[in-house]
Formats: C-alpha cells, structure tokens, sequence
C-alpha cells in the first residue's frame, strides 16, 4: 500500500557555506526519498534555512546589511549548491517565516499551559566590551566534565556532555576575547526534567525509532539526569519575539527544529494538503529526521518531548549519521581537503560524489571517509569500467547494423537480474539506509553483465558471416542488463538514469511490482557518451585550490559561526594530529604486494595450536603459508574461499616448514581473526592498488 511520508534533513545555518561534510546527509537522505518515491509512496521532503541567533546578527552587521538582506543571499547560495548535487527537495524554505513563528508560538503556549515553562532569574555571561549577553556558542572555556580546553557553552565536543555556560571553567567571549562577567537575566526555561518528559523519553528512545547505538547514548544521557533547557535569549536578538515577554526572544535551537512545521506547513498550502494528517498525535503518516550526531540530543531527546506535551505527534524515526573524514583526518582548510559544494562542482561530476558517499553509508552511526585516490579508483571501475562499459560496447552494434532496433533476449542470461529484483535485497538496502549493501549487489550483476559480454565476444561476431541473430540477441541482452543496472541505480544517480532512460528511449524507470526484458523491435536513441573516468591530476587541482595557509592566531571577532544541525565540529577548525601519525607516503605502500588468492587447500598443522597450513592460489602459482587463524576457522570451511596476501614478504623458516607470505586478517578484542574477503568479481593473482 502506498505510504505517506514526511522526511527532513538537519537545516544547514544561513551563516557559511555548504561543504562536502554537509552532503553526506543531504544525499543520504535524497537517495532515501527518491527510492520512495520511485516505489510508488508519496513522499515528501522538507528542508530549510536555518537564520536566527547571534551570529547572523553580527555578520550582517559586520557587512553593513540587515539581517533579511544577508539570509536572503545565503539561501539562494545554498540552493544552488543542492541544486548542483541533485538533491531534490519538494520544499527548500527558511526559518524566518510566518509558518515557523506560528507553530513556535502555538507550541510554547502549550507547554506553557502544561506547566512545563518556568521563568526564572539565572546569571549569565555578559560581553563588557560588546555590551551584549553572550549566547552558549559564543563562549568557550574547559569542560567542566573531562576538563578539555576550548568547548562551547552548551556541550562538550570531546565527551558530549551538556552543561549550562556558567559552569565552564575559564571562560572567554568568542566575539571579543574578553572575561565575560554575570549579569542577572529573567529566562524561560522548558521543564525537560520534569518527570512527565523522563518517563516518555524512557519509553521513546528506543530501537527502531532511533538506531541501538544512538539509543544506548540517549540512555546514557537519560539516566544522568537531564537539566531543564533554557529557550529564551536578551535582546539584541535576531529572531522571533516571545508573546508577553518584550525583549525575550526564542532560543534558535526552540525555533529551528520547528522550521520542519514551517517549511511543510508552506507545502501544504501550494500543494493542497492538510497539514494536520501529517502532525496530529494519532496521524498514519510516517515522519524521519535525518541528522548528524552531534544534534542527537537535541532531536531525541528534547524535540520528541516537546512535541509530544504540546500536542503533537513525535517522529516515526530520527536516522543519525557520522562525520566526514577526508583522506582519513578531519577536513582540513591548510590540506586543501576542506572543500566546498561549489568548489567541487567547478572541477567534478556530483554524481561521482553520490555514488562514493553510498558505497560507504551503512545506516549506522559510523564516520565515512573519502579517500580521494579510492575515489577516484572506484568510480572510475564501478561506474565507467563497469556500469557504463556495457551500453558502449553493444549500442553501436544496434544503431550501426540493425536500425537501433532490439530482437529477442537470452533468458537465462537476465535470469539473475529478475531474481535480485525479486530476492528484494537491494531493495532492503535502500530501505534501511545501508546503501554500501545495495550497491555491492548491483556491482555484482554489473560483473555478470560484463562476463557475458567477455564469453560471447560480440566484436567477434559482427566480423563473421551468418551470425548476425546471434549479434542481435548477445547486444539486446546486453542493454537489457544496463535497463536493469540502472533502475538499481536511478536513486543514486539520477540525472545519468535520465540520460539513459533517454537512449534507451523509455519512460521514467519506476520500481514497480514487475519485471519484463525490452522487447523485440523497440528501438533505442543513438548512444551519447554517458561518463568519463575521473582524471588524477583533476583532484589535484581542486585540493590545490581550496588549501589556504594557516594564520598564526585567528581574531576572536572573525571566530566561526557556532556549530548547529548540520554545521558538524569538524568544519570549524584545523585537524589536530591524527591518531595513525606518522603518516606513510604512498610510495611506502607500492612496496607491500597485495594480491588475491584462492584458499586451494587447508590443513591441521601437526603439533601445532594456532596454525593451518593453506596451500594459495595466485593464478598461475601457489604458495605455502602458515596461518594463525585455527581458532576461528575449520580447514574445510576455507577451500575455495578467496582472501588477499603479501605476495612478496620474505619467506619465513619455521619448525614445521617454510611459510612463503601471509594472508590478513582483522582481530582486537571485540574478537577474530576475520579473514579479510575481495569484493565479487576479483580474481586470483590481481594486485591490490
């Protein structure tokens, strides 16, 4: 049955630029829509900017502009950086709305009415130089908890703990660098400590709902104890007023999350839904916030509650994801590796981004790292030696001899492909955001495609007399293996599923309930070239762009925007020193040969009680290698098994021969050894780059 569905992504801060950390969630939750969608269920994704709070108000004034005129400008940025990497949404708004301040005056008023507001007097921190109540994020100092240095004012990046800025040991104002003092301020709180928010939030935190591992640390938190959440700030403010209260404004983080009412709020009246089918406590539809998760508690823990005491449901799911590292370490402005969506797009297909960013995403909590040269390495086999290898080897043959008409299909040969689309397999990949799982399984049958095009060798065939059916059946095969490659696809690349669906002449592909081969006389389009290999030297020149030499000391005033939704810690400051230094250059790693190998034959080594003797397979050769892995593997389980090996460490004598190699494997306490296992389609004796 059709599903109805709302999605969100985090609303990205009007006050800097989107970057390539930014995207992992942006696409992630773009590819999850898209196959909604293409399944049939209406599926609707909201987003919007982010524009309230201190730091906008002082980089307007900084650049001589109001507040509106310099939200404005940044939205219309932003969109065009989405735009550029195809991310799709049904309604890209902003904060700064009459949408969003009516649903954060109809939700205060509630809690309020429940008893859940109090207003009382706290000592904050005052700028003397500014003249100005500092927000959290504007001050820094050490963490009362685990005593790291330079945390913000309202949670510590380094352990997670949330604290009220007072209790930072040291601090200093952000904006001026000065000692900020206390000043006594009435502030309207929301009553998260209540028992009525703890005892739904025990009930509310849990799997599915939120991932286990998200849950396990929202438990944590929960059984700490939580603290009442301070939802006012003094003017000068840039925001929305709170009703009764002259110069008390909502705290961005009451009226950011409620943007997501606001943005679909603006929906429904464009496009004519009701607004409460999706929001009432007792609504069908489905709700999902994607989010990063450093802004876990906020979405887990104080929005749910929030919700649900003023008269709203609470989300369906709140997916949560990792950290973007490049080239294993944070993004780094002095490596060149902090780089930006419209820098990327003057250089690189966003498409190449989307699929490497899918083959890592898994649905957990894990950081992803993009490796530049893997990056490259992957694209350019997957989708260029791979994927789009089969339409340009087979298309000229069916424009050149057969008027770009189709004959009949090899049956057996598309077999596997109907039985992945009925298995359901990729499909579950999709579903449950672990899109690595998907699209090893189209990888797979990419591989089978070009197999069958190896054996059947049509270049062959179209040089000799009388076979010219059997040209005809080998090419329309062929590219009905590419049709199906790139309906699994078309979530993750869909403006070359576009493309495709044009030369093959074909209406939009959807994932319907059925699968039926192209027939016998459709004719195709002329094929256009559909995507080149990612040139080396290209990356280089972006890195080399984007890399900035890093100044001695940064001025307090210019500090950057404090981190919200998806402005991730790791965008706001040089990497410190990695944990894997010192580093190895890569003519290092050319000296190790790694090479695949076929487990040929497994043995009990005499005497011995950790060894198997395994007898490998390098595709022409064999070795012999004494292995200490007997404690996690039966020999007659490993036979015929492929794995990968130093082919050339020096050959080590030992009591019960002499081992020529070694295979890898994985092990630390959580356990092992795991062998480690080559994607399909590797073969004995290829050399690991």
């Amino acid at each position: 049955m059709p599903r109805k569905i709302l999605v969100t992504s985090a609303l990205p801060y009007a006050n800097g630029a989107i970057h390539l950390g930014h995207l992992v969630e942006y696409i992630q939750t773009d590819i999850w829509v898209r196959f909604q969608k293409m399944r049939g269920h209406h599926c609707v994704y909201c987003c919007a900017d982010d524009t309230h709070g201190t730091p906008i108000m002082l980089r307007a004034e900084k650049e001589g502009v109001t507040p509106e005129q310099l939200i404005a400008r940044v939205w219309q940025e932003h969109k065009r950086d989405f735009d550029g990497f195809h991310v799709e949404f049904d309604n890209y708004y902003s904060t700064h709305t009459p949408e969003t301040r009516q649903y954060a005056d109809r939700i205060y008023s509630h809690l309020r009415e429940a008893g859940l507001i109090e207003i009382r007097s706290i000592e904050q921190y005052y700028d003397p130089v500014k003249e100005m109540f500092l927000p959290d994020r504007f001050i820094k100092g050490e963490c009362p908890k685990c005593h790291a240095r330079d945390q913000y004012g309202d949670n510590c990046e380094a352990c997670g703990a949330a604290y009220q800025p007072t209790d930072l040991i040291d601090p200093y104002s952000a904006v001026s660098g000065a000692k900020p003092v206390r000043k006594s301020s009435d502030h309207h709180f929301f009553k998260l400590s209540d028992p009525r928010c703890a005892d739904f939030l025990k009930a509310w935190i849990l799997p599915p709902r939120v991932q286990a591992e998200a849950a396990n640390k929202l438990n944590e938190w929960l059984q700490s104890g939580l603290s009442d959440w301070d939802i006012s700030r003094d003017a000068p403010y840039f925001g929305f007023e709170i009703p009764g209260a002259p110069g008390k404004y909502y705290y961005v983080w009451l009226d950011a999350p409620i943007g997501y009412m606001g943005s679909f709020q603006n929906y429904c009246d464009r496009a004519g839904l009701d607004f409460d089918e999706y929001w009432k406590p007792d609504s069908e539809a489905e709700l999902y916030h994607f989010i990063g998760k450093d802004i876990l508690y906020f979405h887990a823990l104080f929005w749910p509650a929030e919700l649900s005491h003023a008269g709203f449901r609470t989300p369906t799911g709140v997916f949560c994801h990792g950290f973007l590292t490049v080239n294993g370490t944070k993004m780094s402005k002095s490596r060149g590796t902090f780089i930006t969506a419209e820098s990327y797009l003057k250089h690189l297909n966003p498409e190449w981004l989307r699929y490497y960013y899918s083959a890592k995403l898994n649905g957990s909590m894990e950081d992803i790292d993009l490796n530049l040269e893997d990056f490259a390495a992957r694209v350019n086999s997957d989708l260029v030696g791979k994927y789009v290898n089969i339409a340009s080897r087979c298309a000229g043959f069916i424009n050149k001899r057969y008027a770009g008409r189709l004959g009949e299909i090899d049956i057996a040969a598309t077999a596997p492909f109907v039985a992945a689309f009925e298995s359901g397999e990729i499909a579950r990949g999709y579903e449950e955001r672990d899109y690595g799982r998907s699209l090893r399984e189209i990888m797979r049958l990419a591989d089978l495609a070009n197999q069958y095009i190896a054996e059947k060798k049509p270049w062959e065939m179209a040089k000799q007399e009388g076979r010219e059916a059997e040209l005809l059946e080998v090419c329309s095969t062929a590219l009905t293996q590419f049709r199906d490659l790139t309906l699994y696809l078309k979530p993750v690349l869909p403006k070359l599923a576009e493309q495709v669906e044009a030369f093959l002449n074909l209406p939009a592909l959807t994932w319907g309930p059925t699968w039926a081969p192209l027939p016998a006389g459709h004719c195709i389009q002329e094929y256009q070239h559909l995507m080149t290999r990612i040139d080396p030297k290209v990356i280089e020149a972006m890195v080399a762009e984007n890399r900035q030499s890093l100044e001695p000391t940064v001025a307090l005033a210019d500090a950057p925007a404090p981190v919200r939704h998806a402005e991730h810690q790791q965008s706001q400051v040089e990497a410190t020193p990695s944990p894997w230094e010192p580093f190895i250059g890569i003519d290092d790693f050319t000296k190790v040969d790694l090479r695949i190998v076929r487990i040929a034959a497994a043995a009990h080594v005499e005497g011995a009680d950790k060894l198997l003797k395994l007898t490998l397979d390098l595709g022409g050769e064999t070795r012999t290698v004494f292995a200490g892995i007997k404690s996690a593997y039966a020999p007659e389980t490993l036979v015929g098994r492929l794995t990968v090996m130093v082919a050339n460490l020096a050959p080590r004598k030992m009591k019960f021969g002499v081992s020529e190699g070694m295979v890898l494997a994985a092990s630390d306490e959580r356990g092992g050894p795991f062998l480690l296992a080559p994607d399909s389609g590797a073969q004995p004796g290829m050399r690991i780059k």
